[in-house]
């Protein structure tokens, strides 16, 4: 198993390192949908965030915005070459960047206010395991935000394949995966131009 999960983390790293130098200019528009999407976070000043997963850093501004100068706002991500790409756009002077798996953060138990993930579930290796170990740094109550700019079938459409009911964003799968690993959907948006299910940290 553990060969299997670095063989899917490997394959991640390789995915998004050869395509990151263009990230940003293969979806210019999705600014909008990332700025809505944070708003909904219900996020507060001097909250301290984990952009999960943040690639290119595009919603770090917004985390920042949302939490204020007192807040933390934290971007992890597994491949080095996003992260440069980060830097490059300016937004780590919004937020420290980690060179991290999600699966396995460098943070103490309980000291995140909220997790925001844009296209996070389906990059996970071992969707249960992430969503465990990001309970585990989220205080009970605390927030997960899983975003995508499109939903699923505009972005099954854009990769040329059709949906499934087993798709690990489908709302059913979904929830019951989040109830196994510490968490509570509280809501579930999947329309074409926003994919967006906000949980809750349970109480232990």
């Amino acid at each position: 198993m553990t060969h299997d999960l670095a063989d899917d983390r490997a394959a991640v790293r390789a995915f998004f390192g050869e395509r990151a130098a263009r990230w940003d200019t293969r979806f210019p528009d999705d600014g909008p949908a990332f700025a809505a999407a944070v708003e909904e976070t219900a996020l507060r000043p001097g909250d301290t965030v984990l952009d999960a997963g943040c690639g290119t850093g595009r919603a770090l501004p917004e985390l920042r915005a949302a939490v204020g100068p007192d807040g933390t706002v934290l971007g992890a991500d597994l491949t080095p070459a996003m992260l440069d790409e980060a830097v490059r756009a300016g937004r780590h002077r919004t937020a420290a960047l980690l060179l991290a798996d999600v699966s396995r953060l460098p943070l103490r138990d309980r000291c995140l206010d909220a997790v925001f993930g844009a296209g996070l579930i389906s990059h996970l290796p071992g969707p249960d395991s992430g969503l465990r170990e990001l309970a585990r740094v989220v205080r009970p109550k605390g927030r997960l935000a899983l975003f995508h700019p499109v939903g699923r079938a505009a972005l099954a459409a854009r990769q040329g394949r059709q949906i499934t009911p087993d798709d690990i964003r489908a709302e059913p799968r979904l929830r019951t995966l989040l109830a196994a690993t510490g968490w509570r959907l509280l809501s579930y948006v999947d329309r074409d131009d926003q994919y967006l299910a906000l949980a809750e940290r349970e109480a232990e």
